[in-house]
């Protein structure tokens, strides 16, 4: 109950605001289809298309069933896509993966890009810590391409690409939507939701739309008391300044405002900019030592919080040149984030394993605690440019094709604190940093990219397209102790004067670059304007990059191949989608945490994924029924050494093998599924609901490598059920609602601070066992919402 009134109060303000802001009129609905995801328009294939009609496995979630899903951010929208998975340790650093398509990667910011790419409308926004954290409101839909979209969509588009698509403003008339939720998570506190948005009509041929929202998720983690003693100082350390219930809770506000103008019937322009701020508190994992596990508990000895915000301007201009479509688009983003974490683990097990403790003394010479925390700032800068034009969508010869530019500079920067150390051994030009990390990060994209489709017969549609690409990456700055000081390894050592600003020095100055092209080829055939069939061969890729460690080479793109046959069909009230797949994942991209706890990237083996998407719907008087799955056999085809190189075999002398040929990759399971059912029934005047939902998510490896999987032990299964009831009247709809109705505790994720042979403590060298943070999915959240529309 401690931030109630706060939600309760800031709730009111935006609700009041919202109201000011909507102005008398003609009540109109917002944007969105009835519900039924079989009549969503979609642009994957950068055209407006019905989504039955498009030859490629796509799922799309339309705004009203977004709405009716409970869908409020990123991780909510993935557990009702089949072919998705998402790996993550708190809002906002979430890795998505499609089909399989996963190594373990650490997502580190020196380390690979991510297998999928993440779009909000015609922008690319992904960046290396992941998607944005994006609150789902007034979203026309969300569209998941599974598969290689490389020929299209370009760079990190691997394994597949996430479409935000948001309302556009509406020249139609002036109306608007306000909305309240107040929610309570089971063993922790209240939450609260308020949105609103106005679309206003300037005239006929301009418009305007202002979104806006505040979220409050209510904590369930409780830090508990607890003390270590270091080994080499015997001082001994506690957390009683850090104690608290329900500590991990986080606070997202933003806006967005839209500008539709039709120049005349043939051009359009549309500028939009969007922002959010996201700030959390504590640590969204629960502690496991040895075998005993705290639920939802935890043990920190650091403060531990995030501040994530981000700012997102864009324009896209639309027009005809004679009877083609062309499309003009750019933007521009950037996003900081503000991020303490707990270090403590690494501090206590290294200086019991090595004695590192005695390393860690002030200016009278004096052991002082070696305890670490990180104070991490990342900023990220993001542009964009794309120029393309499409033939008449009804000729019988077909062609989109354009440019692509883009640009993404990430600013690191990563303080490693022990208070109190002697001048000699910090960093210099820092407060008590025993390491620094500041680097330049800059990814450049260059591409020109066409499909072209020929109606061989009236039924008999061939497609090929291809994307000519060219990246540019590089790495810059510092990254490591005092040199001449705390350590004397070359590694260290500065190799001149400081490139990028906080840095004492620069030892790390790389660049890499290629050029390649990728294909794509798709034959359809339409047996009826309902049922087709199509084959697919495509590639995708994802850009090499840097490995900072000095003794290895910067590292290589990794492709995907995708063979696929797939059928769309609908007989009146029922829809049946499927797709049959291999992919085979080649020069794989494989990162771990190596020495010294850096990331080491190699392009070190090949894999296959063999699989299955089925996608059920049912509609008919007031009752439906969805039902989606995924099946993928993912394994590695060859074995995983240490020394990723096709002279070296996992017998040579320190190349030992990290695991063999068939073992499964890591963090998506063999099966994936959901169904969803909805009954709508008159309750008087009025339209009343009820729906359940129920999504299974498989056993799944917690790591690629055989030994620190069994350290950090198998994922299991676990199955979540939703329900709801509601009732809804021309202009309002109350609804109450329960998220994991039965409190399950699945895992989305396990990890440890340093290596897992350190901090997972393989020796034995604690009484309890290594320390192990699983993050577990959202305990039971019961809520009411209601919203009125004017």
């Amino acid at each position: 109950m401690r931030k109630i009134s706060a939600v309760l109060a800031r709730s009111g303000a935006m609700l009041l605001g919202s109201t000011i802001l909507c102005t008398s009129g003609t009540a109109l609905a917002q944007q969105a289809n009835s519900g039924n995801d079989d009549d969503i328009v979609v642009t994957a294939s950068k055209r407006e298309e019905n989504l039955q009609d498009v030859p490629m496995a796509i799922s799309a979630i339309g705004t009203e069933r977004l709405d009716e899903l409970q869908v409020k951010e990123f991780q909510d929208v993935v557990k009702f896509l089949p072919s998705v998975t998402i790996q993550t340790a708190a809002p906002g650093f979430a890795q998505v993966y499609f089909r399989g398509v996963a190594s373990g990667e650490n997502a580190n910011h020196s380390a690979s890009l991510p297998t999928v790419g993440t779009y909000l409308d015609e922008m690319p926004v992904t960046t290396i810590q992941g998607a944005l954290d994006i609150h789902a409101y007034d979203l026309a839909r969300v569209e998941a391409l599974a598969g290689p979209q490389g020929t299209l969509y370009g760079a990190s588009s691997m394994a597949g690409t996430i479409k935000l698509v948001t309302n556009r403003p509406d020249t139609s008339g002036t109306y608007g939507e306000i909305g309240a939720e107040i929610n309570s998570v089971a063993h922790g506190d209240f939450g609260g939701v308020a949105e609103g948005f106005v679309n206003a009509a300037l005239s006929d041929r301009a418009a305007l739309r202002l979104v806006a929202w505040y979220r409050h998720d209510g904590g369930y983690i409780d830090n508990i008391p607890g003390s270590r003693t270091y080994p080499t100082s015997g001082i001994t350390q506690d957390n009683a300044a850090l104690v608290e219930k329900n500590y991990n809770d986080a606070d997202t506000y933003g806006a967005r405002l839209a500008l539709g103008i039709e120049l005349d019937d043939d051009w359009t322009i549309r500028p939009t900019i969007m922002s959010q701020i996201q700030k959390t508190h504590g640590s969204y994992a629960q502690e496991r030592s040895g075998a005993v596990t705290r639920s939802l508990q935890t043990v920190q000895y650091n403060p531990e919080s995030s501040t994530d915000k981000w700012l997102q301007a864009a324009l896209t201009i639309e027009g005809k040149i004679g009877s083609w479509d062309a499309t003009v688009t750019g933007g521009h983003l950037r996003r900081k984030t503000d991020v303490e974490s707990d270090y403590s683990d690494y501090a206590y097990f290294y200086d019991a394993l090595y004695g590192s403790g005695a390393s860690f003394y002030d200016n009278n010479g004096d052991l002082v605690s070696p305890n670490q925390y990180i104070l991490g700032i990342d900023r990220y800068k993001k542009s964009f440019f794309e120029a393309r034009i499409a033939s008449p969508a009804d000729a019988r010869v077909r062609f989109i094709g354009g440019v692509f530019w883009q640009r993404q500079a990430h600013n690191i920067e990563q303080h490693y604190v022990v208070d109190d150390i002697a001048d000699s051994i910090q960093v210099p030009g820092t407060v008590d940093n025993i390491w620094l990390t500041k680097q330049l990060r800059v990814d450049r994209d260059y591409a020109a990219f066409g499909e072209l489709s020929f109606d061989i017969t009236d039924k008999l549609t061939l497609t090929g397209g291809g994307r000519v690409y060219k990246f540019d990456n590089s790495l810059v700055g510092f990254f490591g102790y005092n040199n001449p000081g705390f350590s004397s390894n070359p590694v260290y050592a500065c190799q001149g004067p400081a490139v990028v600003a906080g840095s004492p020095c620069t030892n790390l100055d790389k660049r890499t670059k290629d050029t390649d092209f990728i294909h794509k080829l798709n034959l359809t055939y339409k047996f009826t304007p309902d049922a087709l069939v199509y084959a697919t061969w495509s590639r995708g890729y994802r850009p090499g990059g840097i490995n900072r460690r000095g003794s290895l080479p910067p590292y290589g793109s990794d492709t995907l191949d995708n063979y696929e046959f797939g059928w769309k069909t609908s007989w009146g009230p029922v829809r049946f989608n499927g797709a049959v797949y291999q992919e085979d994942w080649n020069n794989i991209q494989l990162s771990f945490l190596g020495l010294n706890g850096l990331s080491e990237i190699r392009n070190a083996g090949i894999a296959r994924i063999r699989g299955i998407e089925l996608d059920l719907g049912y509609r008919q008087n007031g009752f439906s029924i969805n039902a989606g799955m995924s099946y993928n056999d993912a394994e590695i085809r060859r074995d995983f050494c240490r020394i990723a190189n096709a002279a070296f075999d996992c017998t040579t002398a320190g190349n030992s093998l990290l695991a063999p040929a068939g073992t499964g990759l890591p963090v998506t399971p063999k099966f994936k599924g959901n169904v969803v059912t909805r009954y709508e029934f008159p309750v008087g005047d009025l339209g009343g609901h009820v729906q359940f939902a129920v999504n299974h998510i498989g056993k799944r490896r917690s790591d690629l490598r055989t030994f620190e999987n069994e350290l950090k032990g198998t994922l299991k299964s676990y199955t979540t059920v939703d329900f709801s009831i509601g009732v809804k009247a021309e202009s309002w709809k109350a609804e109450l609602f329960a998220t994991n109705l039965f409190d399950s505790r699945g895992i989305i994720n396990t990890g440890v601070q340093c290596l897992e042979t350190t901090c997972g403590d393989p020796d034995g060298i604690s009484s309890t066992g290594g320390v192990f943070y699983d993050t577990p999915i959202k305990p039971r959240l019961i809520g009411l919402k209601v919203s009125k529309e004017f």
